[in-house]
């Protein structure tokens, strides 16, 4: 296989509380011009671990979508392989990325999304791997619908079919051709039964969602889909709420996340993070503006998403916290977020080892001088990574946990 070696840069741009953590991660180094596809390139950077511990990347760069894996936890890459064909007009807005997913076979469904005109429009495009990422099949519309589709979120269930949800306004069209008003747009979902291949017709989950805001996806014990989104309460309000699916795919009762009392006219473009616990518990972090309160939280249920307890406040609201990320492991989970002093942005991080009951005191894992992407968290099952694209020093993957 042919093979891309990753720079390593270890320990640079780290705060010494990292240093430790720092001497195993890998790093791809960055150049402050770049405009061609590789990863050294890219703006965002999505990772996923298949079942055998492959790690798989998938980016935006050079105006293309390209995907690539290693064997090494990213010593090393395979040659990127390009999904995307043509120039298509990527989706580059502050929440949007590209999605990777594997089955329990290491076949690789992969989705991005583009702006159909200058009015923000999105149409979703799906493809799939069945030769372990050697190629990837011409990419396909994620529905036959001809209006707008953003912020789609995707993931294979234990029974082997590929869930996927997004935001969606042909709803919005059809009503507004009827004279009506409809606010925001629609959380749509679908199934596919070959990876990607092909999708099933949407259906509708919930109204009137915030139009422009990321889907938190995540699985329950049990397999069944949950979806964290901003949705459009009474007043214009928009403050997260949560859906969790039945066994047949059938939307649940729609409950809220928290109480903040956001009443905006506007895109927050500042997305939820959700994870489930294999004991059940849900973990949600996210950003508000509201009358309530303002800045990052975090919220659990304990009994299926129907009641959250009361936000905990995550990151110092001085220094503009943003884009958390949560992460629920069988024996540790791991909260991240980044925020700036004003000179440097640093990831910081938490961690609990009671399934969220107690949090250890927040500490610097990385920091960079430059722009970066949003800190994500990935893991193999035995420990938990941090995945973090900075314009400065490149893309790193760095160990912040275990799970024996």
């Amino acid at each position: 296989m042919a093979r891309q070696t990753i720079i390593a840069a270890l320990g640079l741009a780290l705060l010494p509380a990292a240093s430790a953590a720092a001497q195993s991660g890998h790093r791809h180094a960055a150049e402050t011009a770049c405009a061609t596809t590789e990863l050294r390139c890219a703006s965002k950077v999505t990772p996923a671990f298949g079942r055998d511990g492959t790690l798989w990347l998938i980016w935006m760069a050079g105006g293309q979508v390209s995907v690539a894996h290693s064997a090494d936890r990213g010593r090393t890459l395979s040659s990127p392989v390009t999904v995307t064909q043509g120039t298509p007009k990527l989706d580059w807005g502050p929440d949007a990325r590209p999605k990777i997913a594997l089955d329990r076979d290491g076949h690789v469904a992969v989705t991005f999304s583009i702006f159909r005109d200058d009015a923000f429009n999105g149409e979703v495009f799906t493809s799939r791997s069945a030769d372990g990422g050697a190629h990837f099949a011409p990419p396909q519309p994620i529905t036959a619908d001809p209006e707008s589709q953003r912020f789609e979120a995707i993931g294979f269930r234990p029974d082997g079919q590929l869930f996927a949800a997004w935001l969606d306004k042909r709803d919005r069209a059809a009503a507004r051709s009827a004279g009506k008003k409809y606010d925001g747009a629609a959380l749509l979902f679908a199934t596919s039964p070959d990876g990607g291949a092909s999708y099933a017709p949407a259906a509708v989950a919930a109204p009137h969602t915030c139009e422009c805001c990321r889907l938190a996806l995540a699985f329950d014990p049990a397999g069944h889909a949950v979806v964290v989104f901003r949705n459009m309460f009474d007043g214009g309000v928009r403050d997260h709420a949560v859906i969790t699916f039945a066994d047949d795919g059938t939307p649940g009762p729609l409950h809220r996340v928290s109480a903040d009392d956001w009443q905006i006219a506007a895109c927050p473009h500042h997305g939820p993070s959700l994870s489930v616990s294999p004991g059940g518990t849900y973990h949600v972090v996210w950003y508000t503006a509201g009358k309530a309160r303002k800045g990052l939280f975090y919220a659990q249920s304990r009994d299926g998403g129907q009641t959250f307890s009361e936000p905990m406040r995550l990151g110092d609201p001085d220094r503009a916290p943003a884009r958390p990320y949560v992460l629920a492991g069988a024996n540790e989970t791991a909260i991240v977020w980044k925020q700036f002093d004003g000179d440097a942005t640093a990831v910081l991080l938490i961690t609990s080892a009671d399934d969220g009951r107690t949090w250890s005191a927040p500490r610097v894992i990385a920091t960079t001088s430059d722009a970066s992407d949003h800190p994500l968290l990935v893991t193999d099952g035995r420990a938990i990574y941090l995945s973090w694209m900075t314009k400065a020093d490149g893309y790193r993957l760095q160990p912040i946990g275990h799970e024996p």
